[in-house]
């Protein structure tokens, strides 16, 4: 799940520490890297797009992978509707993951060879990847989970089909904190 990475649009809550345009320019230099490392013949790409007109016309993303509005609704929403937008099985991340690689990717895959779930737990109580075995519409997935809280995994958890398989725990970014975490030397 990508935005376009438009100063004010992307990022805000690590804008309203570093800085809108900083925070919009870490995304658009992350976005392009994420895709670089995670590009595989083993899967295919496909970019849920924010804000749908201009993120599906943007000339920031590379011309060769397809691409879908996320649409309206809230991120439980808009998630689900990308998860059974392509055919299964299917993981889902978001650009903001500096320390995601290939094998991260392939590690869920093979998880849903076992589960019919598997989530990536991310360090601050939300998840970083989410993938489904079969995409086909899950009821009530994601309903009444608390997003950008301590919960947000705890909540999602009993939405999904059981029994989830867990992958390694990454730091996403979201704060200046969270930058700092990811980008310190060792």
């Amino acid at each position: 799940m990508v935005k376009v990475p438009v100063a004010g649009r992307v990022k805000t809550r690590l804008g309203c520490e570093i800085g809108m345009t900083d925070a919009a320019w870490w995304f658009r230099h992350q976005t392009r890297s994420l895709i670089r490392r995670l590009r595989d013949p083993r899967w295919r790409i496909v970019l849920s797009v924010a804000p749908d007109v201009a993120g599906l016309e943007s000339r920031f993303w590379p011309r060769d992978l397809p691409r879908m509005p996320q649409e309206r609704g809230d991120i439980g929403v808009r998630m689900a509707r990308a998860l059974s937008g392509v055919p299964g099985p299917a993981v889902l991340i978001g650009a903001d993951l500096p320390e995601v690689t290939r094998d991260h990717i392939w590690a869920a895959f093979r998880a849903l060879g076992e589960a019919p779930s598997v989530v990536g737990p991310a360090a601050d109580g939300g998840f970083w990847l989410i993938g489904l075995r079969h995409t086909r519409p899950v009821p009530r997935l994601f309903a009444g989970v608390r997003w950008s809280h301590p919960e947000t995994l705890a909540d999602a958890l009993p939405t999904l089909p059981q029994p989830v398989a867990f992958v390694e725990t990454l730091c996403d970014v979201d704060t200046a904190a969270d930058l700092r975490a990811v980008t310190r030397p060792g």
